[in-house]
């Protein structure tokens, strides 16, 4: 089912970017003329459906992702036949270009989880730009900084076994300005979404927002979250309780 097999449904679906589409995407705006005419004309837009995987464990990668709408999650299989979730990929995300700098086969899956709209610019566009654009260079560098700050502040929060922690780090996470552009100071991601990228249980997971809440940190809306301090948010994950 992944974008980058040739029988993929999600591929099948998949058309050109409207022009509001390519308004939306945060580093278009940074290329010359001639750089940007190519990008549009190369970039695809498909939907992906609740479950789809957008790459899969173990393929090459022939496209560079984005998210136009909707919640993908990146995760890998255990021996044991379970889950492990890294992080949540909400809209306005790019991700995957280490994976096509180093030219080397996925280490995760990213799938949907929930219905969704995915962006892919081709391998060898994304190359070109590399070759072409002092600005797409800098974007991308950029890109592997802030996301190389994200793991490891991932891996602090995998140290704690404190649920209202746990639930803070990872939306403190998904509100993140320069690697989730797309997202602003409201989230759409329901309780039981928030449960899959954690690993608690939906109830567990609306006490945690309410001590959050509480906190002056956030406020629950219908239908998602909003943040109202992002610094405070970072700092509960991590200090101790």
């Amino acid at each position: 089912m992944a974008l980058t097999t040739v029988n993929s449904p999600v591929l099948d679906r998949a058309r050109p970017a409207a022009a509001a589409e390519l308004d939306d995407i945060p580093w278009m705006r940074l290329l010359g003329p001639a750089d940007r005419q190519r990008a549009a004309a190369a970039i695809r837009i498909a939907p992906a459906r609740p479950g789809e995987r957008i790459c899969r464990f173990g393929r090459p990668p022939t496209f560079w992702f984005g998210v136009i709408g909707g919640l993908l999650k990146m995760s890998n299989d255990t021996a044991a036949g379970g889950t492990i979730t890294y992080m949540g990929v909400p809209p306005g995300a790019w991700f995957g270009e280490g994976t096509l700098l180093k030219r080397e086969s996925y280490r995760y899956n990213i799938e949907a989880l929930r219905a969704s709209v995915v962006a892919g610019l081709p391998i060898q566009d994304f190359q070109a730009l590399l070759d072409s654009s002092i600005p797409f260079n800098r974007y991308v560098m950029n890109q592997l900084n802030e996301r190389l700050g994200q793991f490891i502040a991932a891996r602090e929060i995998d140290r704690h076994d404190d649920p209202d922690r746990r639930v803070a780090g990872s939306l403190a996470q998904l509100f993140h300005p320069v690697l989730y552009p797309g997202v602003g100071n409201l989230l759409r991601i329901t309780q039981q979404e928030l449960g899959y990228l954690v690993g608690l249980s939906r109830q567990r997971v609306n006490e945690a927002l309410k001590v959050l809440q509480s906190a002056g940190l956030i406020r629950v809306e219908y239908g998602g979250v909003r943040v109202l301090d992002l610094p405070g948010l970072r700092g509960f994950s991590v200090d101790a309780r």
